[in-house]
This record gives C-alpha cells, sequence and structure tokens, in this order.
C-alpha cells in the first residue's frame, strides 16, 4: 500500500539533504511529483477538487507547501525562507548572526563570492532602467577621517540618485516650471547590504535612518532579505518611513519595492551641506543637482550610468 504523502515532513527532508541550497516552491514541488509519484497520485485521487490536470495538480502543490511555511518553520528554525518574488526555501545550522558574519566577510581574490560592491553597478542598472533615476556611487573613502574609523559608516549613504521629475513633460511646462521656481526634481538616497536577517535588521535600518534622512527618498537595499525580518521591516518603516528594494542580482530588472518610502518634501540642506564638505562624491553630486536646475539637463555630470545606456 502506498504511504500517504506527509507533506511537511517531505519538505523538511528534500532541504535537509541539501543544506544551503535555494528552492522554490515550485521546484520542490516538481521534485515531489517527479519522485513520489504514487504518493502523489493518491493525494490527487483523495483531493475533492479536480486535479486531474497535472498542472492544476502542481499548483495545489505549491499553494500547500505555501500554506505549511508558518508550521514547518515553528517546528524547524532551521528552514529558512527569502523574502521576494518567488520566495526560497533552504535549511541551515548556521546562526542567523553568522550569516550576516559570512555575508559581509571580505572575498578572496576569484573566489566567486558576490560582495556588497558588486551590488554597486547592479542597483545603479535598475535605477536608471527601471525608474530613469540618474545615480552616483558615494565612496566613503574619499571622506576626511575627522569621525573616527566608523564615524562614515553612519554618516555617508552607499549611493545618491537624482530624479528629474520634468523628464516626459512638455518643453512649454518644463521651462513654465523653470520660471516659477517649482520642484523640479528629487533626490534619493540608497544604504546597500547583502543580506538583511534578524540579527542585523535594526541595525541597518537605523544606519539607512541615519545615511538617508536628508533626502526626499531614503531606501534600505539589500541581495537577499530573510522573511523572518520582514515583520520588524514593517513595522520600521511605519515609524521612520525608510523604504526596502530587494536587489535582484542575476536579474536587476526583476527586482522589487517591498516597501515604498514615505517622501519628505523639503532637503535637509544642512545635512548635505556637512556631507559635501566631509565628501568630495558627495561635492560632486550637489553641484550637478545644481546644474540640472541651472540647464534642464540632467545628464550634466558624471553619473554612474549602466552602459547600455543611451
Amino acid at each position: 500500500m502506498t504511504a500517504k504523502l506527509n507533506l511537511r515532513q517531505t519538505i523538511v527532508d528534500f532541504l535537509k539533504t541539501r543544506p544551503e541550497e535555494r528552492f522554490t516552491a515550485r521546484q520542490i514541488a516538481l521534485w515531489m511529483f517527479e519522485n513520489l509519484r504514487e504518493a502523489c497520485e493518491v493525494k490527487r485521487q483523495n483531493s475533492q477538487q479536480d486535479l486531474s490536470e497535472d498542472a492544476t495538480f502542481l499548483y495545489q502543490l505549491v499553494a500547500e507547501i505555501g500554506a505549511n511555511r508558518p508550521e514547518i518553520q515553528k517546528r524547524w528554525p532551521q528552514v529558512r525562507t527569502t523574502e521576494g518574488r518567488p520566495r526560497q526555501y533552504y535549511w541551515t545550522a548556521v546562526s542567523e548572526a553568522a550569516e550576516i558574519a559570512e555575508a559581509e566577510k571580505p572575498a578572496a581574490p576569484n573566489a566567486g563570492k558576490l560582495t556588497e560592491h558588486d551590488l554597486y553597478p547592479l542597483l545603479c542598472l535598475y535605477l536608471h532602467s527601471e525608474w530613469g533615476l540618474y545615480p552616483k556611487r558615494i565612496d566613503e573613502k574619499r571622506s576626511s577621517n575627522r569621525n573616527g574609523p566608523n564615524g562614515n559608516k553612519w554618516l555617508f549613504p552607499d549611493l545618491v540618485a537624482l530624479e528629474d521629475l520634468g523628464a516626459s513633460w512638455d518643453r512649454e511646462i518644463r521651462a513654465c516650471v523653470q520660471q516659477v521656481a517649482a520642484q523640479r526634481a528629487r533626490l534619493w538616497s540608497f544604504e546597500v547590504k547583502l543580506l538583511i536577517n534578524r540579527a542585523n535588521v535594526r541595525e541597518v535600518w537605523f544606519q539607512a535612518v541615519s545615511n538617508s534622512s536628508w533626502a526626499n527618498l531614503g531606501y534600505l537595499v539589500a541581495g537577499e532579505i530573510q522573511e523572518s525580518a520582514m515583520k520588524e521591516l514593517h513595522l520600521l518603516a511605519a515609524s521612520y518611513g525608510i523604504g526596502l528594494i530587494r536587489l535582484n542580482a542575476a536579474d536587476p530588472s526583476e527586482s522589487e519595492i517591498l516597501i515604498p518610502a514615505r517622501e519628505r518634501s523639503d532637503i535637509d540642506w544642512d545635512a548635505c551641506n556637512r556631507l559635501a564638505m566631509e565628501n568630495s562624491d558627495f561635492q560632486n553630486f550637489i553641484s550637478w543637482v545644481r546644474q540640472f536646475h541651472q540647464t534642464d539637463n540632467a545628464r550634466v555630470g558624471n553619473w554612474d550610468l549602466p552602459e547600455v545606456a543611451d
């Protein structure tokens, strides 16, 4: 007699025998369907729904994997999931603090390990191609050291950007807005991390608050965000207005804004003055913002635009 499919145990066993490997719910469902065919057929026959089509049955399996996720993670904390689309499942015996330490550990030459600096050009590509922003990397190494060895970590964002609000306006509208000195640009600020989980969520959030509170819009960006951190991230966003972006390193166009930033109507120019006095990259950024308002040309300046840009 064919055993009944124990969905939760099967998921855990599948992940446990493949530690640290990431799988979507659909990949797990496909494995079950291909390797536990008899048990799947019993499940199909016992269902009150019409699951005669393989595609429908697989869709049901995927839905049930997602529905069982909270209970699985409650009973097996080694099962972790990433936030974003599609969610990925994996098994690890490593603590969340150790995951952060491993992610931030400097990579050996030619190790093939993704670093935070690898994310910067990918974020620039996403911001320019998907949002039409003009990004600029802020290199903290070009800053004064008057704030101590860790002072710059809490002072400078990783990237900034200018948004030309009138990029698609009629030229007469642009000219009119220029004459009446209405708002023609928004300034964005971005703090970038490889990984956010429960071990570092508050630290990286308040680093983003510290680095980005001068801008119209501030965002915390991460290559990977564990679902365990999302509740805290939503609570912090409600209080402080910083947004959250999951950056898809494999395909930046598939990146997504998980939490929209709350726009500030005014730039904190005192804070900008401090940043410009401390860092030449930020000083150049402000200079290009000024030239944009004088020339109505956002391309004035050496922006970090992707090579595919026009």
